[in-house]
């Protein structure tokens, strides 16, 4: 496992060097492929959210870990007027600050924002694609704990993981977590589970599935994925089956996405 400084310098340079659907993605696939992908988030984050019945037009809205702004984006789409996000690059927030001049960005490390959040100063917070890179048990659980102190009791954690159900799996910039484990985390933070929905299905890594078939579905989306051209055009293929399939099923063995309350 990568000691946290390694950590942040990895994610430090990927985004400098980066900074597309690629770079905060699944880079090995290419961005024409993640355009895709992200056009299938885009759509149940903002499916999902719309029916939380929230005012975002007087709701104080905390994105952590913006990276290129994807969700800040969505949540001004949704009618958000006062959003902060955070990352732990100066990369990202250097550029979401351009990118955004509406919205308040601060670099800072959510397992250590060091008083920068105030308590209760949030009505909802999105961690979208990110806590599975705390590859530090700890600090992935100080993490949740800082954010339930930032939200308001009553406010909504939107948050997408791996939820595993299968045993947990560890890589130097990657660990998921099995269902139980984060759910008890949340639970710790104090969070309350509203509902666990799909978020991808097929256009991912296959991490909760049988192995053989990660292996096989995951050697057939990188040979597919060789050129942009050839990504583009899976993408394209894939996007109406992976609408359809987020929609209809219950589980997924990839990237889910979860609605928490703060009790």
């Amino acid at each position: 496992m990568k000691e946290h400084t390694q950590l942040r310098e990895f994610w430090e340079n990927r985004l400098q060097s980066d900074w597309t659907e690629s770079g905060v993605g699944y880079k090995q696939l290419g961005r024409a492929f993640n355009i895709w992908m992200y056009r299938v988030r885009a759509e149940g984050f903002r499916r999902e959210v719309a029916t939380l019945g929230l005012d975002l037009r007087d709701a104080r809205v905390l994105d952590v870990g913006s990276g290129t702004g994807f969700y800040v984006r969505r949540w001004q789409e949704l009618g958000a007027k006062s959003i902060t996000g955070c990352d732990l690059t100066d990369a990202a927030v250097h550029r979401l600050r351009g990118r955004f001049p509406s919205a308040r960005f601060l670099r800072l490390d959510i397992a250590d924002p060091g008083g920068a959040l105030d308590p209760a100063s949030f009505d909802v917070v999105s961690v979208m694609d990110m806590l599975f890179h705390i590859t530090d048990d700890t600090r992935y659980r100080a993490a949740l704990r800082a954010i339930g102190e930032a939200v308001r009791p009553g406010g909504v954690f939107v948050l997408s993981e791996n939820f595993l159900h299968r045993p947990e799996q560890r890589g130097d910039h990657q660990v998921n977590h099995t269902l139980p484990w984060i759910t008890a985390a949340l639970d710790e933070a104090g969070f309350d589970v509203v509902r666990r929905v799909p978020m991808l299905v097929l256009m991912n890594a296959q991490v909760d599935a049988h192995p053989l078939w990660r292996k096989l579905w995951g050697g057939l989306l990188r040979a597919v994925t060789l050129t942009e051209i050839t990504g583009w055009l899976a993408g394209a293929l894939l996007y109406p089956l992976e609408r359809r399939l987020v929609r209809i099923l219950r589980e997924s063995p990839t990237t889910e996405l979860m609605i928490c309350r703060r009790r």
